[in-house]
């Protein structure tokens, strides 16, 4: 019931106003049925602004942060993320991916829409990474289909640090469904799990038109991190 109110009298109305999406190939997205859809991740609007545009409910699995902060804000956040339609995953330790993947089964499971973000963490810098290979161990082992989405125009309305998006106008676009079903029975195989998350980000690629970096963004952003804490620890050093 609150997700509706979100979606058609809250927050739906207003990131309208805010963003005028365009909207590409939604034709694309299946009216009824389980399916992935799998897109680029620029900005923290993208987890509300696709819901608001999609005619059927979509779940994403969202990073356990969002849930668990303290106090009454805390709960508030918690509150609003599940109404949205966000399903929390911790993402730290060894089952982490496991965990993520059976919430995503369940959902799909359900025949309802799930919503991923391959990269698994928001790009810092507005490039795309290479996909982690969970998007495929879903969606072999549902044996459901994949719509690749690319977000643009989300990045340069809410960078990295930015606490709330500027006004301008954003397009969505969404390709054809990717059909896995040649692969039924590979869910194990790391070597076909590779090949599915490739597939599926080369797709995502020729929507956003990114520049595409084949290493894992959380990676790169740990390494840039760093070497600004080393930049800025030699400045210190020659400044005494």
């Amino acid at each position: 019931m609150f997700y509706q109110l979100l979606k058609y009298v809250l927050l739906g109305p207003l990131l309208r106003l805010m963003f005028r999406p365009r909207v590409e190939g939604l034709e694309h997205v299946p009216e009824e049925g389980a399916a992935i859809v799998a897109g680029n991740h620029l900005s923290f609007a993208d987890h509300f602004l696709m819901p608001a545009i999609l005619r059927r409910r979509i779940t994403f699995l969202a990073k356990a942060e969002y849930f668990t902060g303290p106090g009454l804000r805390g709960r508030l956040t918690a509150a609003f993320f599940r109404s949205a339609g966000q399903i929390p995953v911790d993402r730290s330790g060894r089952e982490a991916g496991q965990a993520a993947i059976r919430e995503g089964l369940g959902v799909l499971g359900k025949g309802e829409l799930l919503g991923i973000y391959p990269e698994g963490t928001r790009s810092h810098d507005g490039r795309l990474y290479k996909g982690k290979v969970g998007v495929a161990a879903m969606a072999l082992r549902a044996g459901v289909p994949v719509i690749p989405c690319a977000m643009i125009g989300t990045f340069e309305a809410q960078p990295p640090g930015q606490k709330f998006p500027s006004p301008r106008r954003i397009r969505i676009r969404f390709g054809e469904p990717l059909d896995f079903s040649r692969h039924a029975g590979l869910a194990d195989e790391k070597a076909v799990l590779r090949a599915v998350t490739d597939e599926i980000m080369t797709a995502v690629l020729a929507l956003s038109g990114q520049e595409y970096v084949d290493r894992y963004a959380a990676e790169v952003k740990a390494e840039e991190d760093q070497r600004r804490k080393e930049s800025r620890r030699s400045g210190v050093r020659r400044g005494n």
